[in-house]
């Protein structure tokens, strides 16, 4: 995939949500009156945008959120993780008297599935301002998951101006009719299998690849947890990416945005479509053996290091 030759201040920019996290792991999902002691806990920054730049920027990426918090402890928070990743923070719209989103996320210690609880918060959607718009023009790529949608429209106008390279993440459980009027304007659309069922109304993922690839994306990945991801290139081969195998998932929290992430940077790095998706795939899987969606953001040496270790030479 090629990328604008003219200089540009930032790799990635991205627009979307900050939240705080509040995980847990426990035996089993409490029921109702009950008490139990948790085996561990920890508050870490998340959301699909935000932990796909803090995995990107833990590869040397520079990276930039825009974003809407309140002023609350949890905003405070969220800002100061980003900071100690390396997020460029300075488009982040601050509202007085307002609420940043929380969720809780429960984690069963047998299987590492989940059961989340989210809050979201009150701060005003992103109205955005000419210094907002102007970031965008400053990028290689412009990740978004639909968050704050009328801005990311207008920001998506000012990428295609500008040579800037448009990715989508489609989350699972998260489409929604009006992602829609998005889905034309990208360049790089990786969304979860149900994402892409419900988008395209198949069941069939080459089908459903189809869809977006009709809408003129470049590139259309579909993961699937477990089950690896299936790589839709518009000029090439089709091919499947298989899951890493572990000993124990601890928690699969954010493994999609780490994902997203790694897979990015490795197309800005200039490596192929294989490789690219075989690193992104690595990484989710050693985040996915510790507590929270950046639990471990790995260096690409220590990618490289796991793949050979799993018997997949990079």
């Amino acid at each position: 995939m090629k990328f604008s030759p003219s200089a540009k201040d930032y790799d990635i920019v991205g627009i979307g949500v900050a939240t705080l996290d509040i995980l847990t792991i426990v035996k089993e999902f409490p029921s109702e009156e009950t008490v139990q002691q948790a085996i561990e806990a920890k508050f870490q920054g998340g959301g699909p945008v935000a932990t796909a730049l803090v995995a990107a920027a833990k590869l040397g990426a520079k990276v930039a959120i825009i974003d809407s918090l309140g002023d609350d402890f949890v905003g405070q928070a969220i800002l100061e993780e980003f900071k100690s990743h390396d997020v460029i923070t300075k488009h982040v719209q601050i509202t007085p008297g307002k609420t940043s989103s929380i969720a809780s996320v429960w984690i069963k210690e047998a299987d590492g599935k989940r059961a989340i609880a989210y809050r979201p918060g009150n701060a005003p959607e992103l109205m955005g301002n000419a210094l907002d718009l102007e970031i965008i023009k400053k990028a290689k790529i412009l990740h978004l998951n639909g968050r704050h949608l009328q801005f990311s429209l207008n920001a998506c106008s000012v990428a295609q101006e500008h040579g800037v390279k448009i990715s989508f993440d489609g989350g699972g459980g998260r489409y929604r009719s009006e992602l829609d009027s998005l889905i034309p304007l990208l360049d790089i659309c990786i969304v979860a299998r149900d994402f892409a069922q419900k988008y395209a109304k198949t069941t069939n993922l080459e089908n459903a690849a189809e869809c977006f690839l009709a809408q003129g994306c470049e590139l259309v990945v579909i993961t699937d947890g477990e089950h690896g991801s299936h790589i839709f290139p518009q000029q090439g081969e089709n091919f499947w990416q298989p899951a890493f195998e572990l000993d124990k998932v601890v928690d699969t929290t954010g493994c999609g945005d780490i994902y997203h992430g790694v897979f990015l940077f490795s197309l800005l790095a200039g490596l192929g479509l294989r490789e690219s998706a075989q690193r992104a795939t690595a990484a989710a899987a050693i985040n996915a053996q510790c507590i929270g969606g950046r639990g471990i953001l790995s260096t690409m040496p220590e990618i490289l290091d796991f793949m050979v270790s799993s018997n997949q030479d990079p």
